[in-house]
């Protein structure tokens, strides 16, 4: 009996010192500071700006006391820096930059839109100056104009010297005791601290909060998902640009192969992987695909509706075009805000739609022919029904005799329809554009099951 009532009181004894431990742990984590880690370690292009926005998001709703932007990168593109600088600008959490390596061109100006900056041993900060992206050139004077009046107010934004923050972007600024002019000014870890660009020097994270008097913390990592990494891999620039060549060329090569197959699903996947990603980012507007979608089916009716190719088919072309380009740029709905370097980005990225889309017709001229005509792509292209009682024939050898011999047209080409031999029924596509009934053809070769056939001089 007394080993049982002693069992039992040894029970409650751990149950209760159990339960106070628990609670000074709630209350240790309670009081812990909560510090959100992004990495920044990648090219400053839009999948870079998608993640800030959407790790600045989580860490306001976790309710976070410090955001730690770990940055190593070389620089990018302008207007993604100057989105992210802004957000920064207007955080309501502070914001710790850990140079961990290099803060180049856009990696400097987003540093310095932090409230405070530390560097690792043998890191840099600076050349900010805009450049070309294709051979590394510098831009005209506007853009470093602009370059250096955010980087000037950023620093000053921040109490830090805006004169050496314009050295970074323009030879031409000079700062007394610390550089002449000459060269676009860059700073070590070193010379950063001791111009009062950078709070410190620090080996890594726990020396920061070391600094900072921070020693009890949670530090949350922010997680990239599997979604975001697709996401991240569509917004590249080449492989949207690979969509576009998929969208054009999918588009030309179901036109010239009659039935719904392949090439128009493979069309509409790429433009779905075009578009969905823009979306999500927040780039693209609905008005802008659906103005791309108002471009396809214009170009459908010219082919298979409307003879020719004329008003129809151009306007179509135009939105296509148009529909890929804006939504390039991201524009807040139809509010139209335009400064020199959103039509700077509209104008490059009207020319990089058109320079693919170019491309694409190249391929398609040098190459079109060569594409059907593989045997793969004659094996998946779905073909309509065409029986031997109606007159239709589908035996190629028998289509191979057909060349050289002439027929005459039943169907409208546009370019696709049917033409009659001998009293059977062939598919057939024009060579040219729209061939009118009655017209009387020559079979000039084979293009899987149909004939390319050229009106009879």
């Amino acid at each position: 009996m007394k080993n049982q009532t002693l069992s039992l009181f040894l029970t409650i004894l751990l149950s209760f010192v159990f339960h106070l431990l628990m609670i000074a742990d709630t209350n240790i984590n309670k009081n812990a500071i909560n510090i959100y880690h992004i990495h920044l370690s990648e090219e400053i292009q839009p999948a870079a700006a998608r993640m800030i926005k959407k790790s600045f998001l989580e860490a306001q709703k976790s309710n976070v006391d410090y955001i730690l932007l770990e940055i190593n990168t070389y620089g990018g593109r302008l207007d993604v820096a100057d989105s992210i600088r802004t957000r920064i600008l207007n955080s309501k959490i502070p914001t710790i930059a850990f140079i961990n390596n290099n803060a180049a061109s856009a990696g400097a100006l987003i540093s310095l839109a932090c409230d405070k900056i530390f560097m690792a041993p043998g890191s840099s900060i600076g050349a900010a100056t805009v450049v070309n992206g294709n051979d590394g050139q510098a831009l005209p004077d506007k853009y470093q104009s602009y370059m250096r009046s955010m980087m000037r107010s950023t620093a000053e934004t921040k109490g830090r010297n805006p004169n050496i923050a314009e050295a970074m972007v323009d030879e031409r600024v000079i700062v007394p005791g610390i550089r002449d002019s000459g060269k676009v000014l860059t700073l070590t870890a070193t010379e950063a601290l001791k111009y009062h660009i950078a709070d410190n020097i620090s080996e890594d994270t726990k020396d920061i909060f070391k600094d900072l008097n921070i020693q009890n913390y949670n530090l949350i990592e922010h997680q990239i998902t599997a979604t975001d990494s697709v996401i991240s891999f569509l917004l590249n620039p080449l492989v949207n640009s690979i969509l576009i060549l998929i969208i054009i060329g999918g588009l030309y090569f179901e036109f010239k192969t009659p039935g719904l197959g392949l090439f128009i699903l493979a069309s509409l996947t790429a433009a779905i992987l075009y578009f969905a990603p823009l979306i999500i980012d927040g780039t693209a507007n609905i008005w802008e695909i659906l103005l791309f979608l108002i471009g396809v089916v214009l170009i459908l009716l010219e082919i298979f509706i409307i003879p020719g190719f004329g008003v129809t088919g151009i306007a179509g072309i135009i939105c296509i075009v148009a529909g890929l380009t804006f939504s390039l740029v991201n524009f807040n709905g139809f509010q139209f805000e335009f400064n020199f370097i959103t039509g700077d980005l509209l104008a490059r990225s009207f020319f990089r739609v058109v320079a693919i889309i170019s491309v694409a017709f190249v391929i398609i001229f040098f190459f079109g022919e060569s594409i059907i005509n593989l045997p793969g792509f004659n094996r998946l292209v779905l073909k309509s029904e065409q029986f031997s009682h109606k007159g239709f024939t589908t035996r190629q050898d028998e289509l191979y005799q057909m060349i050289g011999k002439e027929g005459v047209v039943i169907q409208p080409l546009r370019p696709t329809g049917k033409i009659n031999i001998e009293g059977n029924l062939y598919e057939a596509i024009s060579n040219s554009h729209y061939v009118e009934k009655n017209t009387i053809v020559k079979v000039l070769s084979i293009n899987g099951y149909s004939l390319t056939v050229s009106p009879k001089a």
